[in-house]
């Protein structure tokens, strides 16, 4: 690494770019994250993920299977037409797996390179990754990657990114050569050819473009200057006119359709053979936004209609719910959020956060509107991967992380207390496969129960708990490979061994009928007794809607203080549904009457009367289990493609498409995840090694009854 960088090197945020690498696992990001640290001198020999030896997979499981298994943050700096610009870097990983890494930095971040492998185009996780950045208004760059490749295409590459991704995606440089011939590349901008004479990329020699690229040349430079007219009309009109457009006039109006999200420029390059880098480190400079240029949006709580914020951040008043928005300025009251906990060896408890206003220094107290309470900046460091550079003050603008938090979770607001603020927290999905562990030896019991409260506060989609009934410890988590993980850093950073058992399916349940049900506790001991009385309406929701509460009680048959704790019994009762103990989800819970006893009622009593009286209700109801379904994309040779449709219908799999994919297919289906285990390795069995499977969470849905019973009898 090279030596401690000057952070005050750039003092004007608009020449800050916070930006993530983002992309299909494979594609190239981790190289491409490599490149960009030794093109600015923030290494000195460049490092290959597939040798073990990249800076940013710096995990001992990243190294050995060549994975991105988390983001890593990084600081560098670039020059560019006389100044000096500083980018803040996440590389994210690519497997479906690790998806809350990629959406909470997204969440903190100004713009994004996504970056496609040449050979294969748009892939299952290119999309997810595009539709989380699209969520969180980032606009971004597309970097056509590893052009080197036998079988790359940069033009069927991009077909693809148009017709999966977006229609506003528009070349802005092509290849020079193609495969072992890949040489350069066409600027469209500047309409001129960049040739890399050096293997490390670092001498380009600029020429006019040759003969026999002008007419391919001329034609994507006229489709660039199409999309971009159809966002700037000065641009619009001297196309029409055909009057010359300059490369300056051409530049502001792709920067502007950038920072809308209505144009996508398209880069070609190859991060392994350092081409293309370089020429892609100007393009983020030029085109996607600084802080002040990001896009916000908030939906105002009582017209419902969504307001768009520039150069300011909207959240809320912790006091009362009201809109306040915070400037992206050093003057501000600070704020800020957190978007990553981590445990690091060396230094403890760290929290990555993203500074939105204001300053903040180390020794400082900051108050966390979100839990409410106040925490003290032990100190703060700028991130390089593992390695940490202490610093004495950030600013708006700046990522880095807090040591010596206690009691602050990923997505909390973190600002000043005089002027507080509740920022847009972060959402996760719920995992969707179970372990149970064991550790090897009892010894181990107490470090084991204190090693998986580290891991769960450093990610959000993984659970830990001890089922009540069993006493196993049960981990949960977004696939097999995010638990194998979880259990291999048990045993390197903890001295854990466990037991692993088969993996389980995080089934749920709920109702599909309108049901009735009273529910009466009554119990004379003597002295007090208990009294309660409840009737309760079910109904279902749509998927994905959860657990609603209303309350229909008229004249006061049940006092206004006993609603509350009616509320909290229900919520008590859905974590563990009256057929198998799974948690109950889509469901409406109205209650319509009732009675109370002057001496016997009390909030305890009517609390676990709706706690057996939900349950009892549900029954009444036609209850059913739900079981996740995964969208599973495969690509593989034609000739396998009737082995795998074979197999996934065997799978309850259901084929949802069939689409080509250079010289392969590409086969889009959706099957229930307790059929998948195990799929990977039956999949290359079948297909002689060929396949390359991806699996994800789509939906739950209804457990056909005949399965349900069984699962059912098989729990009991």
């Amino acid at each position: 690494m090279a030596g401690v960088i000057d952070y005050t090197k750039v003092k004007d945020t608009h020449l800050y770019r916070n930006i993530g690498i983002i992309a299909h696992v494979d594609a190239g990001k981790t190289t491409t994250t490599e490149r960009i640290l030794f093109f600015t001198g923030r290494k000195h020999k460049t490092g290959e993920t597939h040798e073990g030896s990249a800076e940013m997979d710096f995990m001992d499981q990243e190294r050995e299977r060549g994975i991105t298994i988390q983001s890593a943050a990084t600081t560098a700096f670039w020059d560019l037409e006389g100044k000096s610009y500083r980018f803040n870097i996440i590389d994210t990983p690519g497997h479906v797996d690790f998806t809350a890494e990629v959406e909470r930095s997204l969440r903190v971040l100004d713009g994004a390179v996504v970056v496609f492998d040449g050979k294969m185009g748009v892939e299952p996780q290119s999309s997810k990754v595009w539709f989380q950045a699209e969520k969180y208004r980032v606009p971004r760059l597309c970097y056509i990657n590893k052009l080197d490749n036998i079988g790359a295409d940069f033009f069927k590459s991009y077909e693809s990114i148009v017709e999966h991704l977006s229609e506003k995606a528009v070349p802005i440089s092509i290849p020079v050569g193609i495969e072992n011939e890949f040489r350069g590349i066409v600027d469209l901008v500047k309409f001129k050819v960049q040739i890399h004479k050096d293997d490390e990329g670092k001498v380009i020699e600029t020429a006019d473009i040759p003969e026999d690229m002008l007419a391919k040349a001329t034609e994507y430079r006229n489709k660039l200057i199409e999309v971009v007219a159809d966002v700037d009309d000065d641009i619009a009109m001297k196309y029409l006119d055909g009057a010359e457009i300059s490369t300056e006039e051409l530049t502001a109006a792709i920067r502007k359709g950038v920072l809308i999200s209505k144009i996508f420029p398209v880069m070609a390059g190859s991060s392994l053979r350092n081409k293309g880098v370089q020429e892609m480190l100007d393009n983020v400079c030029r085109y996607l936004p600084s802080p002040h240029d990001k896009y916000f949006a908030k939906e105002d709580p009582e017209t419902k209609e969504e307001k768009i914020y520039k150069d300011e951040i909207p959240g809320t008043d912790p006091k009362n719910g009201e809109i306040i928005v915070r400037k992206l300025d050093d003057s501000e009251p600070f704020a800020g959020l957190v978007f990553k906990l981590a445990v690091d060896p060396h230094v403890g408890n760290l929290a990555f956060f993203r500074v939105y206003s204001g300053k903040l220094q180390s020794g400082s107290y900051v108050y966390n509107s979100t839990s409410g309470n106040k925490e003290r900046v032990g100190r703060i460091l700028m991130m390089h991967a593992n390695h940490r550079e202490e610093v004495k003050e950030v600013r708006a603008g700046d990522i880095a992380a807090i040591v010596g938090f206690k009691d602050t979770k990923t997505g909390n607001t973190i600002c000043d207390e005089a002027k507080p603020i509740q920022l847009e927290g972060i959402n996760f999905a719920e995992p969707v496969v179970k372990f149970a562990i064991e550790p090897k030896t009892k010894s181990d019991q107490e470090k084991l129960s204190e090693a998986l409260g580290k891991l769960v506060s450093e990610d959000p989609t993984f659970k830990a708990e001890t089922d009540k009934e069993t006493g196993q410890v049960i981990i949960a988590g977004m696939g097999e490979l995010h638990l194998d993980i979880k259990v291999d850093i048990l045993k390197r950073e903890y001295g854990i061994e466990v037991n692993v058992g088969k993996p389980q399916v995080a089934y749920r349940e709920t109702i599909t009928a309108k049901g009735e049900h009273r529910e009466l506790l009554k119990k004379q001991s003597g002295g007090a007794g208990q009294y309660a009385d409840i009737a309760f309406v079910l109904q279902p929701l749509e998927r994905g809607e959860g657990y609603k509460f209303v309350d229909s009680i008229k004249g006061g048959a049940i006092p206004r203080e006993y609603i509350s704790s009616i509320d909290k019994g229900i919520q008590e009762s859905i974590t563990a549904g009256p057929l198998g103990g799974y948690p109950v989800v889509d469901v409406q819970a109205e209650i319509v009457d009732g009675s109370y006893h002057e001496v016997d009622s009390n909030t305890d009593t009517f609390r676990t009367c709706a706690y057996y009286g939900f349950k009892n209700a549900m029954k009444a109801c036609s209850p059913v289990l739900l079981e996740p379904i995964m969208t599973v994309t495969i690509n593989v040779p034609e000739d396998y493609v009737g082995a795998c449709t074979g197999y996934l219908s065997s799978k309850r799999g259901l084929i949802k498409n069939l689409l080509q994919r250079g010289k392969t297919k590409e086969i889009i289906a959706e099957a229930p995840l307790s059929e998948l285990f195990g799929y990977v390795s039956d999949l290359r069995n079948l297909t002689s090694g060929t396949a390359a499977p991806n699996m994800e969470p789509s939906h739950y849905a209804e457990v056909p009854r005949n399965i349900m019973e069984k699962l059912l009898g098989e729990a009991k």
